[in-house]
């Protein structure tokens, strides 16, 4: 049976949760320059700088095709939010981004072999509510790993909360104005705060 979310027909104004992890679960990224380069290839596909490779090829730009929302780069695996302006945009882009950093990971860490289980996965988002909820899970994965999802360094959130700004990324999407990133900080601490009440009460159920 085909795994759930891996082929798609992908469709334009449409936004979708992107997402895949490490072969065997393995870490794909390592030490900080390893998130720092991935999140630098979309800089580099996704912004007006003329950005070339050593031969002087410029990179191909896919601004015009999707748009990166938010993110979230865990050791073994990562998550992204994007809105589709074409169909086939998120499988251009995911296709040059996954062959750079490939051939980064490779040569840096002499690795052989398939580095992510398969092509990426995808779930469409089909209403605003259950599209502030994706961004909520996304930026909440590093609750489990660091218990400060809030600074975490290698996912949007401080972009959503006006900290951050990068041409290449569009918070703007969900939160544009003061009142609205108010807004979303208070609806994912909510989160937070209903899983440690939950926690909590199967603690004291589990005491007694």
């Amino acid at each position: 049976m085909p795994k759930r979310n891996i082929v798609k027909l992908y469709g334009a104004d449409e936004y979708y949760h992107i997402y895949n992890r490490g072969s065997n679960k393995m870490e794909i990224f390592r030490e900080p320059n390893d998130y720092f380069y991935f999140l630098n290839l979309f800089k580099r596909h996704l912004s007006d700088d003329s950005d070339s490779d050593k031969s002087g090829r410029i990179f191909t730009k896919y601004d015009d095709e999707v748009e990166l929302v938010a993110f979230c780069l865990m050791p073994n695996h990562f998550h992204l939010l994007c809105y589709l302006k074409d169909p086939e945009g998120i499988v251009h882009l995911m296709r040059s981004i996954m062959t750079a950093y490939t051939m980064y990971f490779n040569k840096k860490y002499k690795h052989t072999g398939q580095l992510c289980e398969g092509t990426f996965l995808a779930s469409r988002i089909d209403n605003d509510i259950y599209l502030w909820q994706v961004s909520r899970y996304i930026h909440l994965n590093p609750t489990d790993i660091t218990g400060d999802y809030v600074n975490y360094e290698y996912s949007s959130m401080s972009y959503f909360k006006g900290r951050k700004h990068a041409e290449w990324l569009h918070p703007e999407r969900l939160v544009e104005t003061k009142k609205e990133i108010s807004e979303y900080a208070e609806f994912v601490e909510d989160q937070v705060g209903m899983k440690k009440d939950l926690e909590f009460l199967v603690n004291i159920l589990a005491a007694e």
